[in-house]
């Protein structure tokens, strides 16, 4: 197999909550397990936590998230974002106006300057997301 880079993303409690919802904007195959499973944990509270989850979609797509242990800090920063992009508009605006359900707009859907229609938005989750649909004509 050759190399993959995936997006990874950390919660506190709620992993199996953002990787259903991400599901439903996405579709695909959602694979989870739990802490108990794994017998990753001696802390009882931990048991049905995601100890690690994995959202494999039609289109290629592959989202990994997980719970983190109590005993390890979850820094919430903002100094990442994932990224959604290409020419089918359809797709994009549909992943868009769901990830957007009970987001916050960051940036509205709308063409850029340089040509292609680009926004931003938070999910539910706080998840920081970049949608950009290519229009022809501007080369991107």
């Amino acid at each position: 197999m050759s190399s993959i880079m995936n997006p990874y993303l950390s919660f506190r409690d709620n992993a199996a909550e953002a990787m259903a919802f991400y599901q439903s904007v996405f579709g695909g195959t959602l694979e989870s397990t739990s802490f108990a499973e794994m017998n990753a944990s001696q802390d009882p509270a931990e048991n049905e936590k995601v100890m690690h989850s994995q959202l494999t979609t039609d289109s290629g797509f592959i989202l990994m998230a997980s719970d983190t242990p109590n005993s390890m800090e979850l820094d919430q920063g903002s100094s990442y974002s994932i990224s959604l992009s290409g020419d089918d508009g359809d797709d994009l605006r549909r992943y868009w106006d769901r990830l957007l359900d009970g987001g916050t707009m960051v940036l509205p859907l709308e063409v850029a300057p340089w040509g292609d229609t680009f926004g931003m938005l938070a999910d539910r989750f706080g998840t920081s997301w970049l949608v950009s649909i290519s229009n022809p004509q501007s080369g991107g």
